[in-house]
């Protein structure tokens, strides 16, 4: 029997309506490092005393209520379609927001380390910002890569979610 020269084609790679979307938490997580650093730097004010602890806490319970609000905004979203769910859904939609505290944990220890003067309040922020902004930049392109996008669209997603956090920063240099 004639073998033929070439293997036959492989399937084309998946059409875009066709790759996975990406997944909510990593969305999540996007979501809580833009609300952990905005929150940092509004509360860092050059002109107050310094209370890196009591601003960490309010980073917590912000991305806490964040995360709680948008697990309710679900619930109320499948009661309106009339989806089957109650009590039992509400909460599993509320415990999924998860990434969104977790996101506003570099924040929350960078500025914990200011407490016992290992740095200003306003160096923990800083700091904060730059490594929120490095992070969602790996988050913007992990969630490309998963998405199915090649590597170039990919980096640029990671260059997009990283002009977030640019604009962070700025806007805190502005403004203060």
């Amino acid at each position: 029997m004639h073998e033929p020269a070439h293997p036959s084609p492989q399937p084309d790679a998946p059409r875009a309506a066709e790759r996975p979307l990406p997944e909510p938490r990593l969305l999540s997580g996007v979501y809580g490092l833009v609300l952990a650093s905005a929150l940092a730097a509004a509360l860092d004010s050059p002109d107050e005393q310094t209370s890196p602890g009591s601003d960490a806490m309010w980073v917590l319970l912000t991305a806490l209520a964040a995360a709680a609000a948008h697990g309710y905004a679900h619930v109320l979203s499948h009661r309106m379609s009339a989806e089957p769910g109650g009590l039992t859904a509400g909460v599993r939609a509320m415990v999924a927001e998860w990434p969104v505290v977790a996101a506003a944990v570099p924040t929350i220890v960078l500025m914990l380390f200011a407490i016992p003067d290992w740095w200003t309040e306003a160096d923990a922020v800083e700091v904060a910002l730059v490594v929120n902004t490095l992070i969602l930049a790996g988050w913007g392109m992990w969630t490309a890569r998963r998405a199915g996008r090649t590597w170039p669209a990919s980096l640029r997603a990671g260059a997009g979610d990283m002009l977030i956090g640019f604009v962070i920063i700025g806007a805190n240099a502005v403004i203060k």
